[in-house]
C-alpha cells in the first residue's frame, strides 16, 4: 500500500510538531479520505476484471424472468463494489486499531487511532453507498415487474375479449343454425291440414247436398238441418245457419242450392271474424302468455312452436315449466327449449307450479327477456283444484308482474269435436281465456269445431294447428280458414 504508507508519513511529521496537534489532527484525516478515494478506485478496477455479471446480484436475489436492464446492472455493480470497498476499509481499520494497541508510544497511539477512526467513518459511507444503490436496484426492479404485470394483466383481458367474442360468435352461429333447421320445417298448406274436415266433415256434407243444382225446397232444407245439427259446429250454431238458409228461401233469394252454399259460408266467416288482441305481444316486457288447457291438447308442443317462432324473430324466450305435475312435462319443454334457444325455468317434481311461474317472471324481468310462456297443469277440466290451481297462478303471475297475464291461451284438441266448446266455457268461467289455439285440425274431419266455439263464446281464435313441423303452427286469419275450408 503505497499510497497509505506515504500518508502515513506525513501524518507522522504533522504530529511531531507538538503545539499544533489539532491542525495536524485535520491534515491527518484529509489524507485518509484520499487514500480512500485511491483505495476505491482500485478496488472497482480490480471487481470489474474478476467479477462475472451474476456476482453483481445481491445475495439470494431472484432473477426475473426477463434479462435485467442495463440499469439494474449498473446499480447491482455498484452496491458490490461499495460493499467491496467497506469491507477493504474494515481490514485495514482492524490493522491501525491492532498497531495502536501495540504501540508504546502516546504519539503514534493517537496518531493510529486517528487513523482507525477515518477510516471506520470511510467504511460506513461505503456502506451507505452500497445500500443506496441496492435499493435503486430493487426500486427499478419492482417497477419492472409492475410493468410487466400490467402488460400480463393487458394480455390476459385481451384474451379473455378474445375469448368472449369466440363464445358469443359461436352462440350466433348455433342460433342461426337453429333458425336454418327451423326455417326448413317447411309446414303444408292451410287447405291441405283442413282436408279431412272438408273430405270428411260437415263440408263434405254441404257439399253433397247442395252441390248438385238441386232447386232449394223443404226437402233440400231439411237435408241441410240433418247435416249441420249432426255436425261438431254445435247445435246452437247449426240452428243459427238453417234459420238463415230458411228466411232468405221464403223471400226467393236463393235459386238454387248452390247459392245455399255460399250463404253458409259467408255466415261462417261473419261468426269467425271476431276481433282478437295481438297475440305475444303488447305486455309487459316482458309480456306474460299463461297457457291452459287439459292433457293432451298439446299445451307443451303450442309452448315449444310458439317459442321457436318468437327467437326465430330474434326475441328472447323464458318458458316457465308450471306442469310440475306431470313429470315428462317438463323434460319435453326442455327439449323444446333446447332446440328453439329459449331459456327454461323449471322446478323439482310436484314443487309448487306458482313458484316456478315466479321465478321465471323474475328471471325475464332480470335479464330483459321479452317473452314468458307459462306452462300449467292439464287435468280434467271437470276435476275443481285444477281450476283453482289455474286461478292461484294466474295472480302470482300478477304479483310477480303487475297487469301479468297479459295472454291466457286455451289449448283445445279438434279431435274431441263439441266436447271442446264444453271446455273452453268452463276455462274461460275459471281464468278469462282471451283467445283459443285449436290443434291437431290436420287429424281430423271435426274442424268444424271452432265455428260453434266463436259463435257461443266469442272467444277469438289466435293459433291453429295443422301439422308437426314448427311452421304447421299458424295465426289464425278467418277469411284464409274459410277459404281452405269450403275450397272444392
Amino acid at each position: 500500500m503505497v499510497a497509505p504508507s506515504f500518508f502515513a508519513l506525513a501524518l507522522a511529521g504533522l504530529f511531531g510538531l507538538g503545539t499544533g496537534a489539532l491542525a495536524a489532527l485535520g491534515a491527518a484525516l484529509l489524507a485518509l479520505v484520499l487514500a480512500s478515494a485511491a483505495l476505491w478506485r482500485r478496488f472497482r478496477r480490480q471487481a470489474q476484471q474478476r467479477l462475472p455479471p451474476a456476482a453483481h446480484e445481491a445475495p439470494g436475489a431472484t432473477r426475473p424472468a426477463a434479462p435485467e436492464s442495463e440499469g439494474q446492472r449498473r446499480h447491482r455493480a455498484e452496491a458490490q463494489e461499495a460493499r467491496e470497498r467497506a469491507s477493504a476499509l474494515a481490514e485495514e481499520r482492524t490493522e491501525r486499531s491492532a498497531a495502536a494497541a501495540r504501540s508504546l508510544d502516546a504519539a503514534q497511539r493517537a496518531r493510529l487511532e486517528a487513523e482507525a477512526r477515518a477510516l471506520k467513518a470511510s467504511e460506513e459511507e461505503a456502506k451507505r453507498l452500497a445500500y443506496r444503490a441496492e435499493k435503486a436496484a430493487e426500486q427499478e426492479t419492482r417497477a419492472r415487474r409492475a410493468t410487466e404485470e400490467a402488460e400480463a394483466i393487458g394480455l390476459r383481458a385481451q384474451a379473455a375479449e378474445q375469448m368472449r367474442a369466440e363464445v358469443a360468435r359461436t352462440a350466433r352461429d348455433e342460433a342461426q343454425a337453429r333458425l336454418q333447421r327451423v326455417e326448413a320445417e317447411a309446414g303444408q298448406t292451410l287447405a291441405a291440414g283442413l282436408e279431412r274436415t272438408r273430405s270428411q266433415g260437415f263440408v263434405a256434407r254441404l257439399n253433397a247436398i247442395l252441390g248438385t243444382g238441386r232447386t232449394v225446397d223443404a226437402a233440400v232444407l231439411a237435408e241441410l238441418e240433418e247435416a249441420l245439427f249432426t255436425a261438431d259446429i254445435g247445435v246452437q250454431t247449426a240452428a243459427k245457419l238453417v234459420e238463415t238458409a230458411r228466411e232468405q228461401a221464403k223471400r226467393s233469394e236463393l235459386a238454387d242450392a248452390s247459392r245455399v252454399k255460399s250463404l253458409i259460408e259467408a255466415e261462417v266467416a261473419r261468426i269467425l271474424d271476431l276481433p282478437a288482441p295481438r297475440s305475444l305481444e303488447g305486455g309487459g316486457p316482458p309480456h306474460v302468455v299463461m297457457v291452459v288447457g287439459v292433457n293432451g291438447a298439446g299445451k307443451t308442443t303450442t309452448i315449444g312452436k310458439l317459442a321457436a317462432r318468437l327467437t326465430k324473430q330474434g326475441k328472447r324466450v323464458v318458458l316457465a315449466a308450471g306442469d310440475t305435475f306431470r313429470a315428462a312435462a317438463a323434460e319435453q319443454l326442455d327439449i323444446w327449449a333446447e332446440r328453439a334457444g329459449a331459456q327454461l325455468v323449471k322446478g323439482a317434481e310436484d314443487s309448487d307450479p306458482g313458484a316456478v311461474v315466479y321465478e321465471a317472471v323474475k328471471q325475464a324481468v332480470a335479464s330483459g327477456a321479452d317473452v314468458v310462456l307459462a306452462d300449467t297443469a292439464g287435468r280434467l277440466h271437470t276435476t275443481a283444484p285444477l281450476m283453482e290451481e289455474l286461478q292461484k297462478i294466474r295472480r302470482v303471475l300478477g304479483k310477480a308482474l303487475p297487469g301479468a297475464p297479459h295472454e291466457v291461451l286455451l289449448i283445445l284438441d279438434a279431435t274431441v269435436g263439441q266436447n271442446a266448446i264444453a271446455q273452453a266455457k268452463r276455462f274461460q268461467e275459471a281464468v278469462g281465456v282471451t283467445s283459443i289455439v285449436l290443434t291437431k285440425l290436420d287429424g281430423t274431419a271435426k274442424g268444424g269445431v271452432i265455428i260453434g266455439i266463436a259463435d257461443a263464446l266469442k272467444l277469438p281464435v289466435s293459433w291453429v294447428g295443422i301439422g308437426e313441423k314448427v311452421a304447421d303452427l299458424r295465426p289464425f286469419a278467418a277469411a284464409e280458414f274459410v277459404k281452405a275450408l269450403f275450397a272444392s
